[in-house]
C-alpha cells in the first residue's frame, strides 16, 4: 500500500472513531442529565424549612423517592410559587413541584403528571369537643375560616343551609386558636393544612370526611420533557404500590 493510501485509510479510521465517540457522548449526556426542578418556599406540609433550616415536606420526600426509583438526577430550586411557575414558563426550569393545583387554565400552558395528591376541605374541632359531629350540629354557632382558602369558600357556600356564622381570620394559627379556646366551635380548612397542623399538636381533630377539592400535579412545559413526566408517573405508581407513598403522607398529615 502506498504512503498516500495508508494516510487516507488512517484518516478514515480517525473520522469513524470521532463519530463513535460523539454518539457515545450523547448517550452518556442523556443518562446523566440533571433536571432543574423549581418549587415553593413555604407551603407546609408540602415544602417548608424545619428547625435545622432544611427543606422538607411531602413534595420534597416524594420527588426524592421517585428520582431514586427511576434513577434520574435533579437540582431543586427554592424560588417561591409564582417565581417557580415563571421559571417553568421561561424554560429556566424543567419542572415544578409545589402543591400546584391542576386546573384547565394551567393545562393550556403546562403538561401535568397524574395527580399525586387530592386536596379538599375538612371540618376541625377542638380535641376535647365531643358535641360537634356533623354540619347539622353547627346551627346557631360560630365557625372559623381562613380568608382565601378552599375552606373559606366551602363554609360560605353552606352557612345559610346549616345556619352558622363565619368568623374570618388571616392565618391558620389564629383560626385554629379561636377554635381551641372555644370562641368558635369548628373551622373549615384545606385538608393537608389542617392535617399537618394536627401532626404539630395544634389541639384540633377532624370530624368529617374530606369534601372534594383540587388535585396537585407535577408540571412540565407544554410538549416538553415528556421523558421526565413519564418517569414521574411511573415512579409515583411504584411508590403507591410498594407503600412508600402512604408512608410519606403519614409523616406529615394526620387526621
Amino acid at each position: 500500500m502506498s504512503l498516500l493510501k495508508k494516510f487516507a485509510a488512517m484518516a478514515m479510521v480517525a473520522v469513524m472513531a470521532v463519530g463513535m465517540t460523539a454518539c457515545g457522548g450523547g448517550d452518556d449526556a442523556a443518562d446523566t442529565k440533571t433536571y432543574v426542578i423549581a418549587t415553593d418556599t413555604t407551603f407546609a406540609p408540602f415544602e417548608f424549612q424545619n428547625d435545622a433550616g432544611e427543606y422538607v415536606g411531602v413534595d420534597m420526600d416524594l420527588l426524592a423517592a421517585i428520582a431514586e426509583d427511576q434513577g434520574f438526577k435533579y437540582d431543586l430550586q427554592y424560588l417561591g410559587f409564582d417565581a417557580a411557575v415563571q421559571a417553568l414558563e421561561s424554560g429556566q426550569a424543567d419542572g415544578v413541584i409545589a402543591g400546584m393545583s391542576i386546573t384547565p387554565e394551567r393545562q393550556k400552558k403546562f403538561d401535568f403528571s397524574d395527580p399525586y395528591f387530592d386536596s379538599g376541605v375538612v371540618m376541625g374541632i377542638a380535641e376535647s369537643n365531643n358535641d360537634i359531629k356533623s354540619y347539622e350540629d353547627l346551627k346557631g354557632k360560630k365557625v372559623a375560616v381562613k380568608r382565601g382558602t378552599e375552606g373559606f369558600d366551602f363554609a360560605e357556600s353552606i352557612k345559610d343551609q346549616y345556619g352558622f356564622e363565619t368568623v374570618v381570620f388571616d392565618t391558620s394559627d389564629a383560626m385554629c386558636m379561636d377554635v381551641k379556646v372555644g370562641n368558635s366551635v369548628a373551622c373549615f380548612e384545606d385538608y393537608p393544612v389542617l392535617g399537618y397542623g394536627i401532626t404539630q399538636g395544634n389541639g384540633l381533630k377532624m370530624v368529617t370526611d374530606k369534601e372534594q377539592g383540587s388535585s396537585y400535579g407535577f408540571a412540565v412545559g407544554k410538549g416538553e420533557n415528556a421523558e421526565l413526566l413519564k418517569m414521574f408517573n411511573t415512579g409515583l405508581a411504584n411508590l403507591k404500590e410498594n407503600g412508600k407513598y402512604q408512608e410519606i403522607l403519614d409523616t406529615y398529615i394526620q387526621e
